[in-house]
């Protein structure tokens, strides 16, 4: 071996033994990389969505021969769902999941499929996200925002609501209820509509705002009522299905676009490729969910979807939404959902 050669196999050989000494074998790996990609959200790592994307990163790593590194943020160790879409904004990182309701604070259009009780099934979500509805939301993020979004939406299931004074059964039973709701004026509209009194509380505080009463329920979908353990601080848990929730996976323009045509296709077909394999472990995870949650002492409930629907068009809230949207919007939205208002 060439002595020049030879120090260096030395060399390596000494930093190899010690990273993997100190468990740190994945630096000079990472350290190669020509493009390192931040992807941030507010779900724990044992969330479909975190279990996906480190999938989706090992994916893209090896397509890419280590030339992108994506490295994945969970349980909002980069802020709150406001900081977060703040800094993919600006270009801080890189990609991010973000909900309808969310994403309404940026693009109107955005939360459309986030109107109350508006979709009955996952056949009517699926046909209208990968359908003409999701490309009209699409083309509105791309054309008003420096954001863009894929493809694929990644599924968070129907929202439910929990409490801790009294299961909801029918629509007079919000009555007077705090209920803590994201910051989307749809979300507050939606349950005023039921005469509660809605409050945005940021995701990272909801547990304590629960566990102190500030709050007497909230809702979201149950993989989230699950993994962040709402159970241990609310009793009952209504199966309202009152709004499907999804994840937009948003990703910076000009960040994205400073990769190569390959390494963009390699980073979009996994992207939406985890996000069609995450719709179905979210399916499959609310169906175990009831079983193990009642196991853990939550009273669950059904409701009577129709109820809600005609409290909603006597109050207003289809006709006051239908104009917000506009008459373009609501049209793609009723083609999938069948006549709202």
């Amino acid at each position: 071996m060439h002595a020049m050669t030879r120090r260096r196999f030395l060399q390596t050989a000494s930093i190899a033994s010690a990273a993997a000494a100190t468990g740190l074998y994945a630096v000079p790996a990472s350290a190669a990389a020509e493009f390192t990609l931040k992807y941030a959200n507010n779900l724990p790592m044992t969330h479909p969505m975190n279990v996906r994307a480190k999938e989706m990163a090992a994916k893209i790593a090896a397509e890419s021969k280590g030339r992108v590194d994506l490295q994945v943020y969970p349980n909002g160790q980069l802020g709150t769902d406001t900081d977060m879409l703040s800094q993919v904004r600006a270009g801080a990182i890189d990609f991010f999941t973000i909900s309808p309701e969310v994403l309404g604070t940026l693009v109107s259009a955005g939360q459309i499929s986030g109107v109350g009780f508006a979709f009955k099934d996952y056949n009517q979500v699926w046909a209208a996200m990968d359908g003409e509805l999701g490309a009209y939301v699409r083309k509105q993020i791309a054309a008003t925002t420096s954001l863009f979004a894929f493809e694929r939406c990644w599924d968070n299931g129907y929202r439910q609501v929990t409490t801790s004074t009294r299961p909801i059964t029918k629509p007079e039973d919000f009555k007077g209820m705090k209920l803590r709701v994201p910051p989307s004026p749809l979300a507050t509209s939606l349950f005023r509509a039921f005469d509660a009194a809605p409050t945005s509380i940021n995701f990272a505080e909801v547990y304590s705002a629960l566990q102190t009463k500030i709050a007497e329920g909230q809702e979201n979908p149950l993989a989230v009522i699950s993994t962040v353990k709402f159970y241990e601080v609310q009793k009952y848990c209504s199966m309202t299905n009152h709004v499907w929730s999804g994840f937009w996976f948003m990703g910076n323009k000009k960040s994205f676009e400073k990769m190569p045509k390959d390494l963009q296709d390699i980073v979009t077909r996994n992207v939406n490729e985890a996000g069609m394999k995450q719709r179905v472990d979210v399916k499959a995870l609310n169906e175990s969910l009831v079983a193990d949650m009642k196991g853990k002492g939550m009273l669950f409930n059904e409701t009577d979807n129709e109820a809600f629907r005609t409290k909603l068009r006597a109050s207003g809230f289809y006709t006051e939404w239908h104009k917000k949207f506009g008459p373009e919007a609501w049209a793609l939205l009723e083609k999938y959902t069948g006549k709202l208002a």
